[in-house]
């Protein structure tokens, strides 16, 4: 029975010696890092030492927002497929070698229960990251490093905007907005209107690899007035910068309007010819209020200034021509005014000569054209008869004329006078 009893005893001694040498191979093959625990196990009497190790963690991927960077990475396990208890995530601003840094944010906790945390308030530069998983007291081997996270901090300066002077007929519906900014930040843009009830249009828009955006806003429903555009950028690392100073346009949509077309006849030595063709007629068309919605003299001849007085009258300038319909043209030598938009004047009555009657000339023959921005009427006066036949002798009676202008005339918002023809609603009180 002694004997028996020693035999167990010394069988229990060698297992708990196995044990001990097991653990302790296990902990000199696991390092200093600690990575492994073992347990002891019995079976059928004997004790062996079962060792485990926490594996490697797992690359995380990054993405970047400004000063913050999230990562994400796969679960690791033990050799033997244990579950580990949580991560610790650190930063290194070289691919290899460096000083760690405990990353901060979601990221801080000791340690990390979840896949993925975000790293908050990270400095500007590149920055690499790792993963170590823990279980219980013992930690893992630190992941390889993570491709670079370039991390900026700088905000975009504000970004410059221009836009039309005036919203008008036909911009209203996509007024063009543009300007400049960081390369491939997005745009965020604010128009307003005054009024009431007052109006905000918004529109991101993204600026191309120089810079530039550009954006077409619908303001139709805008109030007249005043319209304010603001614009703020956010630049690809997700910094957003500060309000470009405002800017503005003035919507204005009310068309000009023809509102009356009259002739006039010469008075030559005293006498009057009403009725006859002399030179020295004239016709005069008026246009809309000369305050509120002033024509741009230059879209009828482009020499002229926009809001001035123009005139032309020297030799050869101008021809006025009378077809046989009594349709009344106006055509202006090319150098006198390379672009010209005028129009016809039906004169109304009888025929007033025979074939095609031309007037223009030299020197005081000259027929001529004023424009006057004060009274908004455009005059043509005519000059020496030049070709055709000649008029007929007969006076005629007063008439109604009326004045179809040619397209492309406008105001000094841009808005396009009617090309539809205008009728006086009385007759001139003078005739040619």
């Amino acid at each position: 029975m002694s004997q028996r009893n020693n035999r167990q005893a010394g069988t229990r001694i060698r297992s708990r010696v196995a044990v001990i040498v097991a653990g302790a191979a296990l902990l000199s093959w696991a390092g200093p890092g600690a990575n492994a625990f073992w347990t002891a196990s019995s079976n059928g009497g004997t004790a062996a030492a079962a060792a485990d190790a926490v594996a490697a963690g797992a690359t995380p991927s990054t993405s970047v927002s400004a000063g913050n960077v999230t990562l994400a990475w796969n679960a690791s396990t033990t050799l033997a497929g244990r579950p580990v208890t949580g991560y610790t995530v650190a930063r290194y601003s070289s691919a290899s070698g460096g000083t760690k840094v405990p990353a901060g944010g979601t990221c801080a906790a000791q340690p990390i229960a979840g896949l993925g945390c975000t790293d908050q308030g990270v400095p500007t530069g590149t920055w690499y990251y790792t993963v170590t998983p823990v279980l219980a007291q013992w930690t893992g081997t630190e992941s390889a490093r993570s491709a670079g996270a370039a991390v900026d901090t700088t905000p975009p300066g504000a970004p410059g905007i221009s836009v039309p002077p005036f919203v008008n007929t036909g911009n209203a519906s996509a007024v063009p907005v543009s300007g400049t900014t960081e390369a491939g930040a997005s745009i965020a843009l604010t128009v307003t209107d005054v009024g009431t009830p007052a109006h905000t249009v918004t529109a991101t828009v993204p600026a191309n690899g120089t810079g530039a955006w550009n954006a077409a806003v619908d303001l139709s429903s805008f109030n007249a007035g005043t319209i304010t555009y603001s614009a703020i950028a956010t630049d690809t690392a997700g910094n957003k910068g500060t309000a470009a100073g405002t800017t503005t346009s003035t919507k204005d949509v009310i068309a000009p309007t023809v509102t009356a077309v009259a002739l006039a006849d010469a008075n030559i030595q005293g006498k009057s010819n009403s009725g006859k063709l002399d030179p020295k007629d004239r016709v005069t068309i008026t246009f809309s209020d000369p305050v509120l919605n002033p024509l741009d003299a230059s879209t009828i001849c482009s020499n002229w200034a926009a809001a001035a007085n123009g005139m032309l009258n020297g030799d050869n300038q101008v021809t006025v021509n009378i077809s046989s319909t009594n349709i009344l043209s106006v055509v202006v030598a090319g150098s006198a005014c390379p672009t010209s938009r005028i129009g016809t004047v039906a004169l109304g009555g009888l025929y007033y000569g025979s074939g095609t009657l031309s007037y223009g000339g030299i020197g005081a023959n000259a027929s001529t054209l004023s424009w006057s921005a004060s009274t908004q009427t455009l005059t043509v006066t005519l000059g020496g008869l030049v070709t055709g036949g000649s008029p007929n002798n007969p006076n005629q009676g007063p008439a109604t004329p009326s004045f179809t202008p040619d397209s492309g005339i406008k105001d000094s918002a841009g808005n396009s006078l009617s090309t539809a023809t205008f009728t006086s609603p009385s007759n001139s009180p003078s005739r040619f």
